[in-house]
């Protein structure tokens, strides 16, 4: 065998090594979203197949191209040939292919169909239609925030929803995906820290993701931009200096846009989502996010019931005050 081969032969046994040791560690953690799983499609480092047909203005995809070889040369030889293996993998290619094309029609508001997806993505795949939607879902899921849902099981039409279904999408502006699937991490780290994680903290999980402060992210573009300033000035997120903090260290808490339009079990729904897993298997944060249902429950009944009382005390005050015929 030649010497190359067997250096690289070599290094993947002790990668695969690696791997299971960390999956051991994993398993003793008691901070399960420290050790957040793989994804089907790395979220931070989605391989970009050669030669992918892109339309002239394709500014997502062609900004996601471009940042994913940079990416790759910054990451180690061993990374590398993992990131390759991956790609050659001809399911794995066809998802890529998908998620580009669900990131396009997203962009464009444009109708998704089945019939679109076979003749322009899946091709002489057809066989595995299924199991490339269902991974690129997947990805659409835990990367940007959206869900792909049929909505016409007839001619087989699909759409793309925002899973923060408020106002967020839209204030984002419509030339770019949301990013949603960013701040449901953010503010699960938050959840999980008692409601208030250290800028570090929150880092710390990003980076483990591939998403870094001061590093331009292919998906989120300026992630730090995006979770200090954009996020907090929609009040999804509130970003404070520690007191008497020496240097000045800062931390994050949910906004009041956050605590009024998102539930906790609806995070950790998410987090459980990466973690393929159910939300019961966070005991304490299920307990928690419980709570929090329960509390968003009469806090919604005693607004029905103000409005009934005072809707009453109107009509009355209305009655009374009419003049007599």
């Amino acid at each position: 065998m030649p010497r190359g081969q067997k250096s690289k032969l070599r290094a993947r046994e002790k990668r695969r090594q690696a791997r299971d040791k960390n999956a051991l560690e994993g398993q003793a953690s008691p901070s399960p979203f420290f050790d957040c799983p793989h994804q089907t499609i790395p979220v931070a480092g989605m391989p970009t197949p050669p030669n992918m047909p892109m339309g002239a203005d394709s500014t997502y995809s062609d900004t996601y191209a471009n940042t994913h070889a940079q990416n790759l040369d910054e990451k180690s030889s061993d990374d590398s040939d993992d990131v390759e293996d991956w790609c050659k993998d001809p399911i794995n290619h066809k998802v890529v292919l998908l998620v580009q094309f669900l990131i396009e029609k997203y962009r464009k508001k444009e109708v998704i169909t089945k019939a679109d997806m076979l003749k322009s993505v899946i091709k002489t795949s057809k066989n595995h239609f299924n199991e490339i939607l269902k991974r690129a879902s997947e990805h659409m899921e835990l990367a940007f925030g959206v869900d792909l849902k049929e909505v016409d099981p007839n001619r087989h039409c699909y759409a793309l929803f925002n899973k923060l279904e408020y106002t967020f999408d839209g204030v984002m502006g419509e030339e770019k995906l949301p990013n949603s699937g960013l701040l449901m991490i953010v503010l699960g780290v938050i959840f999980m820290k008692d409601n208030c994680a250290s800028e570090t903290e929150i880092w710390n999980v990003l980076s483990m993701m591939g998403v870094y402060a001061n590093k331009k992210h292919f998906i989120y573009g300026d992630p730090k931009k995006v979770i200090t300033e954009e996020m907090v000035q929609l009040k999804y997120l509130e970003y404070r200096q520690v007191p008497n903090s020496n240097p000045p260290s800062f931390e994050f808490l949910w906004g009041p846009k956050a605590r009024a339009e998102i539930s906790k079990m609806k995070i950790l729904e998410f987090w459980a989502k990466i973690h393929d897993t159910t939300p019961d298997s966070f005991a304490t944060l299920y307990e928690a996010a419980l709570k929090d249902d329960e509390e968003r429950a009469q806090a919604r009944a005693a607004a029905r019931a103000r409005t009934a009382t005072t809707a009453s005390s109107y009509s009355r005050a209305m009655m009374h005050s009419s003049p007599p015929y």
